[in-house]
């Protein structure tokens, strides 16, 4: 038989404990702060029918995005993002969704793409939605929720970068057609990473001279802020957003095509790889499938880049472990006493009046594994607390606890386990 090389294919990830743990805790973390918010849960297929996802997201889109034939014959997509799926399902329940519809959505999405850091075939999108509501308040409310999020992951220096895409209105130069001004916003949009100069010639190629292409950015980089904008502005400072973490940005365009009013990203200092939030306003899209004009809003959180920053910065909790102790059995002989003690240590025993702290608990299941291996084992896997039983422990109706961090051990009585624990 022939020996399978065990691999993952380029850009798919396999998560080890380690890092799973990780990501569940960013997971918990942001599902707290948007329930807080009155956001719900949703998911979707991670296929579509094509047509219900090709033309949404621009040439790169249409690029990226992992398309085949199934075996029925029909042509499908797998999940580019999780804002279509969205318009798609608002329009086929509309009946049954309370409006505005408040959602939430994480669930993994697929892009062919060229990977590099930050950069994955395969990853997480954690998207916040308003359906239905053209009120600011609804836009300076995601707002809210993308500040109140980083904060809460415990970030302290970063940006809000918002403009309007109404900013991006060409009024000086006439002849540039539809496509080129698509063109011209996805070159804009890229200032900062490619810089001016291949900005203006980026522009140039709608057929205009370098002179015009530096009018047309030179002209939006000094657009003063819309109404839009200014009434955002003041509405997140009534809703006690720093004005500080706001900043009016000219030239931000978001790249996909769907976006109608405020756009926003976020960057965070200390953090080189590139925002790791954006979204806006983009009240046509679900138009194009319920056949009427319904209002939205929200935004998706970049999960690996969130990581990745946090990662860098050391805001991960030092006590991510899933497993805080590990019952140790001594010999064959003495494992009641630990079945014993890792029941209580998990759950109160029915029917009686014994006290449990619902600690994650881990019991050896070996018997005749020396104790020492056992111990190695806890160290391994980053295990804080071991629990020894041996005779005289037994005897007594004591255990010996032992610290993995500090080396040290004290041998106490069973009641005042869950104390010095909880110390």
């Amino acid at each position: 038989m022939k020996n399978i090389e065990p691999k993952t294919l380029k850009g798919f990830r396999d998560f080890l404990p380690k890092e799973a743990l990780k990501r569940q805790y960013v997971v918990d973390t942001l599902k707290s702060v948007f329930t807080l918010y009155g956001f719900a849960p949703l998911e979707t297929p991670a296929l579509e029918y094509e047509e219900i996802l090709s033309g949404k997201y621009g040439e790169e889109g249409e690029r990226l995005m992992y398309k085949f034939v199934d075996r029925g014959g029909r042509n499908v997509a797998m999940r580019y993002d999780q804002t279509v799926p969205l318009a798609r399902v608002v329009a086929q329940y509309k009946n049954d969704l309370p409006i505005p519809f408040k959602r939430y959505q994480m669930q993994p999405v697929w892009r062919a793409e060229n990977t590099q850091k930050g950069r994955f075939r395969e990853f997480l999108q954690v998207d916040a939605d308003i359906i239905g509501s053209e009120s600011l308040l609804a836009d300076a409310e995601v707002i809210t929720l993308t500040v109140k999020s980083l904060e809460k992951l415990g970030f302290k220096n970063f940006k809000i970068l918002i403009n309007d895409r109404k900013n991006f209105s060409l009024t000086s130069n006439t002849k540039i057609t539809d496509e080129d001004f698509i063109n011209i916003i996805r070159a804009i949009d890229k200032l900062k990473k490619i810089g001016r100069e291949a900005v203006v010639e980026e522009i140039a190629k709608a057929g205009i001279s370098k002179e015009e292409a530096e009018k047309i950015l030179s002209e939006i980089e000094t657009r003063e802020q819309t109404e839009l904008i200014k009434d955002l502005m003041q509405t997140l400072k009534k809703m006690n957003i720093p004005q500080e973490r706001i900043e009016y940005c000219p030239t931000l365009a978001r790249g996909l095509d769907y976006y109608t009013g405020m756009i926003f990203e976020v960057e965070i200092d200390g953090y080189s790889a590139g925002s790791v939030c954006g979204g806006g306003r983009y009240d046509n899209l679900i138009g194009l499938f319920a056949g009427q004009n319904i209002p939205a809003v929200g935004f998706a959180f970049g999960f690996d880049r969130i990581i990745e920053a946090m990662d860098e910065l050391k805001l991960f909790p030092q006590n991510l472990e899933l497993t805080k102790i590990l019952v140790t059995v001594f010999s064959p002989e003495l494992i009641d006493k630990s079945l014993e003690v890792s029941s209580r240590l998990r759950e109160v025993p029915s029917g009686t009046s014994l006290r449990s702290n619902n600690i994650n608990t881990e019991l050896w299941l070996d018997p005749e594994t020396k104790l020492d291996r056992q111990i190695k084992y806890a160290d391994k896997k980053g295990i804080p607390f071991v629990i020894i039983i041996g005779p005289d422990e037994a005897e007594k109706n004591k255990v010996t606890i032992k610290n993995m961090k500090t080396g040290e051990q004290k041998t106490i009585e069973i009641n005042s386990l869950f104390d010095e624990i909880n110390k």
